[in-house]
């Protein structure tokens, strides 16, 4: 049995709060890239010209990429023979979120009633989503996840005969409707099958999918690429101007469901694709 002590959850969680929003992973840089080489139109190519400066600056200059720095989603997976010391494990990691969102210069974004609209001023609550695991140690995933896109994603049941087709046609429905209102490029998390709360968080993991890497399931992977491609040809393009790059990249997890049941979610994420891991 390991100990590890709530202090150093809380200083983890913090550095992993300011580093995401600082500076983008490099597999979306790789993606603004790609996209910059093959966009058709002139105006989204210096859109997307412009968000590689945009990062370069913010990785320089130690400041956000994006005002927006989000609802913080956090990811623990604990390892089943690690022993939480010195108080709360889920204390720590809100104390990490109010340490990590004041010493980077943060925007708080969170409203602790969200009907009577009072922000909490230090961004908490964040979202917690914890798995015990194998093993000793204890792996963070913060996912600062912005408003624009949150508020564009979706879920739906369909039913078991509407299929791939139907699944496809949701997808795409919902791109249409988010526009460029979820400020893509996007990076596009598609959860299916599971429940009714199972599905969007397979849906939002499915976000933190390295670009460029497939699913392990053939047909999985077939339907990712076609959904790709598909949402590229919707013509919407880089913040909504117009272009071929819609989005850098198309992720699809699933899970069993009940025999009566196809539950579809789409995680929408804007071009601000922040995550930031650490092991402790």
């Amino acid at each position: 049995m390991r100990t590890v002590h709530v202090d150093q959850i809380r200083d983890s969680i913090a550095v992993l709060c300011w580093e995401a929003c600082y500076y983008l992973p490099d597999d979306i840089l790789a993606g603004f890239h790609r996209a910059s080489e093959s966009e058709k139109s002139p105006l989204g190519k210096s859109i997307l010209d412009q968000l590689i400066e945009n990062a370069q600056l913010a990785a320089e200059e130690n400041r956000p990429y994006c005002h927006d720095t989000g609802l913080t989603v956090v990811f623990a997976e604990v390892g089943q023979d690690v022993h939480i010391q010195g108080g709360s494990f889920t204390d720590a990691i809100h104390e990490g979120i109010r340490k990590g969102y004041k010493e980077g210069y943060l925007r708080n974004s969170i409203v602790g009633d969200p009907l009577l609209r009072n922000n909490t001023n230090d961004n908490t609550p964040g979202v917690i989503h914890t798995k015990i695991v194998p093993g000793d140690k204890i792996q963070f995933t913060v996912l600062p996840k912005g408003g624009g896109s949150e508020n564009m994603s979706a879920m739906k049941f369909l039913l078991p005969g509407d299929g791939v087709a139907g699944v496809k046609k949701f997808v795409l429905d919902t791109i249409q409707a988010a526009g460029g209102r979820a400020c893509p490029p996007l990076v596009v998390g598609v959860g299916i099958g599971g429940s009714f709360d199972k599905v969007t968080e397979i849906a939002k993991e499915a976000v933190l999918r390295e670009v460029g890497v497939y699913h392990h399931e053939p047909h999985i992977a077939q339907l990712e690429k076609e959904l790709l491609e598909d949402i590229n040809k919707t013509g919407i393009g880089p913040q909504g101007l117009g272009g071929t790059s819609t989005a850098l990249w198309v992720a699809v997890e699933t899970y069993g469901c009940h025999i009566t049941a196809l539950p579809v979610a789409v995680n929408l994420q804007c071009h601000a694709a922040r995550k930031k891991t650490c092991i402790i």
